[in-house]
């Protein structure tokens, strides 16, 4: 192996190391308390060495909010994929959205913590359009068929994705609502009526 390989390996181990360390530090002590300081002193390297690979905290952050995006697309797209009818895929995807909340809730609290992205900054993270394609694509599916062809499909997507957002952010408080029946009930019940109104 040359030494510019080498270099290259070194280089993606440090940074596989220091991402390693941040999500330890973030499943130990939350979000709110990782830092730079803490991923060197856990990885036994400088500050600096830490800032070679990434600009600040927020570059982690963001490399961090990516793989959640990319995961949740996994998911919502799995989901779609256990259905052929796209009101059933509309009701999979919402249930597939609240299991994944709650099975990946650190990377559910850095994706959402000031609430749903914006429109622009979704269409620049390629993970965050991946997420919001598929479901676009099945709601469309669902206006296409319903007596209403020209609602604006991007506006019930805000819609549908709000309702999900919603009813998540105000169970996350309460650790027992994966298994909590009335809050699947909810759940059902506001996809159900979301549906129902998309039909017309």
């Amino acid at each position: 192996m040359g030494i510019i390989e080498r270099r290259l390996r070194q280089k993606v181990e440090v940074r596989t190391s220091i991402l390693q360390a941040a999500w330890q530090l973030v499943l130990e002590e939350g979000w709110q308390a990782l830092s730079i300081r803490k991923i060197a002193d856990a990885i036994e390297y400088s500050v600096p060495v830490i800032y070679t690979h990434f600009e600040n905290k927020d570059a982690i952050l963001q490399e961090f909010t990516k793989e959640g995006f990319r995961l949740l697309a996994e998911e919502v797209t799995k989901q779609r994929d256990s259905q052929d009818d796209p009101s059933l895929q509309l009701e999979a995807i919402a249930q597939g959205y609240w299991d994944f909340a709650f099975a990946h809730k650190e990377y559910y609290q850095l994706m959402f913590g000031l609430g749903i992205p914006p429109c622009e900054q979704v269409n620049q993270v390629s993970e965050m359009k991946q997420f919001s394609n598929v479901l676009i694509s099945v709601i469309q599916e669902v206006i296409s068929a319903s007596r209403q062809p020209e609602t604006d499909a991007f506006l019930k997507f805000h819609t549908y994705w709000s309702i999900l957002h919603g009813l998540v952010s105000i169970q996350m408080i309460d650790k027992q609502a994966r298994v909590n029946p009335w809050s699947q009930l909810v759940l059902k019940d506001a996809v159900d009526g979301y549906i129902k109104a998309l039909k017309g």
